[in-house]
């Protein structure tokens, strides 16, 4: 909407007013704060509050004008007054599906007779009448379902039916009982027809057994899933949305309490870690509901025994959304029944628990609240409880048709993850084998010792060279991803061993590299493996206690030793990412150092593309890291900071004679003292005095100190590199890249 308007400025001559209608409140909220950030906004006060604000800010004029469209409406058969005649007014209708086809839209017509209209919508209302095109005209633009999957614009959706024998027969539920839920919510009379005149239907989806079958259910996938993103279970009306509350909240705390009962029962101190883990994890859970308000409720919900007052409380004293979308807070699961359905954006939720009969716009609508992209999030789960797919199947078939033309539903059965995940093992244990690794061997070998002897002889046949680790990271990644997604599944511990071999070898690898975090990778594992304990039985607790990551502390000639009595590729590998690491640092402190870096990986280069075998390039490289250990003492041999060298060198030439050297030392270190304790104050880079002050110290202190050798093209160019040099590693106020090593 913002592009558009800001299009028709750019292209059409004229003085237009763009209206931006929606339909609700939190829209209209939403779409305001949209245009403002964006800087299209250009005076206040054009959102309108009433009726009456909104016909006088249509008689006067501005570029923007946001609304809800019942500021249109009138009394019964009265005729909505013309409000303009002006045809520069461009209508923009968000969410085109819902509230543009009756009375308000006419209303909006007869005051607006002139004004273009076009309109926004996920979903249109396409079936049998196709009222959007109708009433808007043709598409202007189709970016469908199917085409936002393609693009890695939303993730990919599948869908599970969890427990058949709570599903609903279709031909318990018709065309009107459809229409009804629709408007379930609304307010307090609809909400009482939908239970008077379907009293049989509605009696089948909200009976108390079946619902506690659904609350139960609930809490078992949740507290299995691989993973672990925010949920929204939807319920027919708002009743049975707190009556669900309720009840999962009932099997939430019975599973911690069973939880707590094998914590105490475990004597393993693993187990109890993770058992204590887990415990603190769904304790912290925090849960809400959020419905509209009607009239008597609190009468209404005691009649049925339920108490809606303290959810109410929280729904006036909390923002409840801001919570919902932060996904580091603790507020996990929310009840609804239509409230958050529509245009309502959580990145981070990742499965809808959905217990509410629907078709078409509203049932899309709904199951894309779980397909934003996310993190590591690999798709969205509808768990459907009433027997949707058949509708889901229409729908898809309207609103996802792919750019080929050919009907392809981007909606899933779980049942296809688990073949895909069948084929990435196959996949991976041939790639294995072809590298002589035997993944079956491996798994069934019992012995811890003979366990990690063969795991390091896989690892180092993956290390064989650049090109076979980076395949094995990148799909072991891909079917760790999938078993991620197929949680909870009852075939899930078909491939937990296969998996847990795949999350060791990475592990392994990963432990060679000191730019990666362990204890954060393990995290990761551990979030899925821990759904099953027994899988800790597999995971090999060897000498992950860190290496060296100093080169200091290397003795070059035992390492040269060892590595023809060890495996090659692993020890290659752990050097030349010690070494890696190593130089980023040191040139980031003296970019000087920048030649060793082209050195580096030309060096690499060659292992990698096989021209040297690797006890060659092991020699070559131990070689490489001694002279980079000189380098990284070479601060002390000068009698120098870190931060004193790296300015040496910057001031140096060639040729200098020792008194020169000593008096190029000592105009660094003066002009280093008085910067840091007179001129880099806090945020002196984005002061225009401070920044210059700082170019005049730089300029006089080198004409002060430097030698009478230095011509003036070099002191020129001398003060320009170090003024270059304070400038990106001084940020003032004591900061700099040398804190970490003061």
């Amino acid at each position: 909407m913002i592009f558009f308007a800001q299009k028709i400025l750019r292209k059409f001559p004229g003085n237009y007013t763009f209206v931006v209608v929606t339909d609700r409140d939190e829209l209209d909220d939403q779409i305001y704060r949209n245009f403002q950030n964006a800087g299209a906004i250009s005076e206040a006060g054009v959102q309108a509050r009433s009726g009456e604000h909104l016909k006088r800010l249509l008689t006067e004029d501005h570029r923007l004008v946001f609304t809800l469209i019942h500021k249109f409406g009138t009394k019964k058969g009265v005729k909505h007054p013309l409000l303009s005649k002006r045809d520069d007014i461009i209508v923009i209708a968000d969410e085109a599906h819902r509230t543009q086809y009756d009375t308000l839209a006419q209303n909006m017509r007869d005051a607006l007779p002139n004004a273009g209209f076009i309109g926004f919508t996920g979903t249109p209302l396409m079936a049998e009448e196709e009222k959007t095109r109708d009433t808007f005209g043709d598409y202007v633009s189709i970016y469908n379902f199917m085409n936002s999957i393609e693009d890695g614009a939303t993730v990919p959706l599948y869908y599970e039916n969890r427990v058949p024998e709570v599903q609903l027969k279709n031909d318990n539920l018709n065309d009107d009982i459809y229409g009804e839920i629709e408007k379930a919510g609304l307010d307090g009379e609809e909400e009482s027809k939908l239970a008077t005149e379907f009293a049989k239907e509605y009696h089948i989806i909200v009976r108390e057994d079946r619902l506690e079958t659904i609350a139960k259910d609930i809490v078992e996938h949740y507290v299995t899933r691989g993973y672990t993103g925010k949920a929204l279970v939807v319920s027919i009306d708002k009743l049975t949305t707190v009556k669900m509350y309720d009840k999962v909240r009932k099997y939430w705390n019975q599973y911690i309490d069973e939880l707590k009962a094998q914590r105490k029962a475990t004597t393993r101190s693993e187990d109890a870690k993770a058992l204590e883990k887990l415990i603190s994890e769904f304790e912290s859970v925090d849960m809400a509901v959020v419905v509209s308000e009607g009239q008597n409720e609190v009468k209404k919900f005691e009649k049925n025994k339920l108490d809606i007052k303290p959810h109410r409380k929280r729904m006036n004293e909390e923002n409840l959304e801001e919570t919902f979308k932060d996904s580091k807070s603790d507020l996990k699961i929310v009840f609804v029944c239509s409230k958050w359905r529509e245009g309502f954006d959580v990145p981070s939720l990742s499965t809808i628990y959905l217990d509410r009969p629907m078709k078409d716009h509203s049932l899309m609508q709904t199951i894309a609240r779980a397909n934003r992209v996310y993190g590591d999030k690999s798709g969205g789960f509808i768990v459907d409880y009433v027997g949707i797919f058949e509708n889901l199947e229409k729908a898809l078939k309207i609103y996802a048709t792919p750019r080929s033309g050919t009907i392809e539903i981007p909606i899933k059965p779980k049942e296809i993850l688990l073949e895909t995940l069948e084929q990435k093992i196959k996949e991976l244990n041939k790639f294995l084998s072809d590298l002589s690794v035997d993944p079956k061997k491996i798994i069934r070998t019992k012995s811890g010792f003979e366990k990690i002897r063969l795991l390091k002889n896989a690892t180092d046949a993956i290390l064989k060279n650049k090109s076979t680790k980076k395949k094995f990271l990148t799909e072991a990644g891909v079917a760790l991803k999938i078993y991620k997604s197929i949680l909870p599944h009852k075939r899930a511990s078909e491939f937990l061993l296969q998996i847990t071999l795949y999350e060791e070898l990475i592990n392994e690898i990963h432990s060679l590299d000191p730019e990666v975090d362990i204890s954060r990778v393990m995290d990761s594992i551990q979030g899925v493996l821990d759904k099953s304990i027994k899988s800790r039985e597999y995971i090999i607790e060897e000498s992950k206690k860190g290496r060296i990551i100093s080169l200091k502390e290397i003795d070059f000639d035992a390492l040269a030793d060892r590595f023809d009595k060890q495996h090659k590729n692993t020890e290659f590998e752990w050097l030349k990412n010690l070494v890696s690491y190593k130089l980023k640092e040191m040139i980031r402190l003296n970019s000087s150092r920048l030649d060793y870096q082209r050195r580096f990986e030309t060096l690499i280069e060659a292992y990698n593309s096989g021209s040297a075998n690797v006890d060659h390039s092991y020699k070559e490289l131990i070689d490489f890291a001694k002279e980079l250990k000189k380098e990284d003492e070479r601060a002390i041999m000068e009698n120098l900071t870190e931060e004193e060298l790296s300015l040496f060198d910057k001031l140096k030439k060639p040729d200098l004679t020792e008194k020169e050297k000593i008096q190029v030392k000592k105009v660094s270190k003066e002009l280093l003292t008085t910067l840091k304790a007179e001129k880099l104050v806090l945020d002196w880079r984005k002061k225009q005095q401070a920044v210059a002050a700082v170019k005049k110290e730089i300029e006089d202190e080198l004409d002060r100190g430097l030698p009478d050798s230095y011509a003036v093209p070099t002191y020129e160019e001398k003060c320009n590199t170090v003024f270059q040099h304070i400038y990106d590693s001084y940020a003032g106020d004591n900061h700099s890249i040398y804190e970490a090593i003061a």
